[in-house]
């Protein structure tokens, strides 16, 4: 079955970037800009699992949108980008925010796609 994963974050280029290297894993791919839009998605498109940029319009928009997500009843993963480096991993509970982890940016395939494949397996 095919898995759906919705994209959020506030640069075209990342979000086509991440498009290309899911859909060619056999994702299927939504996207969003900015928190509020990413909710309206994820309540239309129902996702699998969302990958969302830290620092968007707020600097805490991404752990913002965790919560809100699993108040529309949303029990996927939800997994962060971040550009702020190692310390974020390392100052950041991740559990705490009701996320699943964080990826680095720039993103490296390999791990993105290992990490969503084998969390969706377990779903």
């Amino acid at each position: 079955m095919e898995k759906t994963i919705l994209t959020i974050d506030d640069d075209p280029d990342v979000r086509a970037a991440l498009r290309v290297v899911l859909e060619a894993e056999g994702f299927s791919v939504g996207e969003a800009a900015n928190g509020e839009e990413g909710l309206k998605v994820a309540e239309r498109i129902r996702p699998d699992a969302v990958i969302v940029d830290l620092m968007m319009e707020n600097v805490d928009s991404g752990s913002w949108l965790a919560q809100k997500l699993k108040e529309i009843g949303f029990r996927g993963p939800v997994y962060m980008l971040s550009s702020a480096g190692d310390t974020v991993r390392y100052n950041i509970d991740t559990r705490d925010l009701g996320l699943a982890g964080i990826f680095q940016k720039p993103i490296d395939p390999t791990t993105l796609v290992a990490t969503l494949k084998a969390k969706l397996r377990d779903a």
